[in-house]
């Protein structure tokens, strides 16, 4: 499978844009466990246009973690092919569109899921980033903005006329959020468009390699894209690659390595957020640390520590802790012998 000149590997697997989640501590270790293609977070178009710095670190990536999507988001056509020119400098190898975003503060004010509700805006947006940039453009969309207008199959041919490179559809509207059960029948309905010519990449509720697999298989789409099952555990993807060749579900970490794996993303985050390359890590190991507090939510997620008894008061300790030294002698001090080889 190709998106204009890349090529993938069969059934090549996609880490989704999420907020406060991608960024290049997660997406390099993502990238060491097989993922095939990597986004970034969200990125504000006015934001960027505004040199805002926090911004700006968004589009920072590394030859290690290619291919990158650049994910961009607005509700302006020009706003969003001046900032999609800012982003084709740090090169990455696509710009994203974000017409999928359910959350009130981006689909409330009209961008992400917002343009669903305006179909005309949101091809206008296309149509300027296409003529922009020299990168190839694609674009990350929904069903529609809830079940009364469920408008991709017709969206993504409109949307395909405008210039884009692919299209990747969440099975859910907006107005589901996250909630109820991804609808993968519609997207397999725009893969299997004849009038289609660019490559699909669905996504929604993709949490085993069972279930990926069968994505494939069942409504032939050209890539799977995994979003909140890859949170503290970036080594679904390589379980999913083990399962497409051998067929056979298998934990591909003993429980001990997942904590080191836990371990080495927080000190990536620590290094990505609050020091720089060459700072010891034992100089800053009793600080209060910005890397800690982004980490919670993967070890809220994780599903390493699951089904060990008695663990509530381990684990309300453990987002609680500030440093890496309490931190990391809560994860030491874990042991599960319940811990089974297969936890599907």
């Amino acid at each position: 499978m190709k998106i204009s000149n890349i090529e993938f590997p069969d059934k090549p697997l996609f880490l989704a844009p999420m907020e406060d989640v991608t960024d290049p501590a997660f997406r390099l270790l993502c990238k060491r466990f097989g993922v095939d293609m990597v986004y970034t977070e969200f990125i504000s178009a006015d934001a960027l246009i505004r040199s805002v710095k926090r911004t700006e670190q968004k589009l920072t990536m590394y030859d290690e973690e290619r291919p990158v999507v650049i994910q961009l988001y607005g509700r302006e056509a020009d706003a969003m092919a001046e900032a999609a020119r800012i982003a084709a400098e740090a090169k990455p190898e696509f710009i994203d569109l974000n017409f999928g975003c359910p959350v009130k503060k981006v689909a409330g004010k009209g961008a992400g899921a917002g343009l669903l509700r305006d179909i005309p805006i949101m091809l206008e947006i296309t149509s300027a980033v296409v003529k922009s940039v020299n990168v190839p453009v694609t674009v990350k969309t929904r069903l529609g903005w809830d079940d009364d207008s469920k408008i991709i199959v017709g969206l993504a041919e409109k949307l395909q006329d405008c210039g884009i490179a692919a299209l990747a559809i969440h099975g859910r509207t907006r107005a589901q959020m996250y909630k109820g059960d991804a609808d993968w029948t519609l997207i397999g309905e725009v893969k299997n468009n004849p009038r289609m010519y660019i490559p699909i990449i669905g996504n929604g509720d993709v949490t085993t390699p069972e279930r990926a697999a069968e994505c494939f298989d069942r409504y032939g789409v050209d890539a799977v894209m995994v979003g909140r099952a890859a949170i503290g555990r970036p080594w679904i993807f390589g379980e999913m690659k083990e399962y497409f060749k051998t067929g056979e579900t298998r934990q591909i970490l003993s429980f001990e390595e997942q904590k080191a794996i836990l371990k080495e993303h927080i000190i990536a985050s620590v290094y990505w957020l609050d020091i720089s390359p060459d700072t010891p890590l034992e100089s800053v190991s009793n600080q209060r640390l910005k890397g800690i507090i982004h980490s919670r939510r993967h070890l809220a997620a994780t599903p390493v520590f699951k089904g060990i008894p008695n663990f509530k008061e381990t684990r309300i300790a453990m987002l609680r802790a500030d440093t890496l030294f309490e931190l990391f002698n809560i994860i030491d001090s874990v042991d599960n012998p319940n811990y089974i080889n297969n936890p599907f």
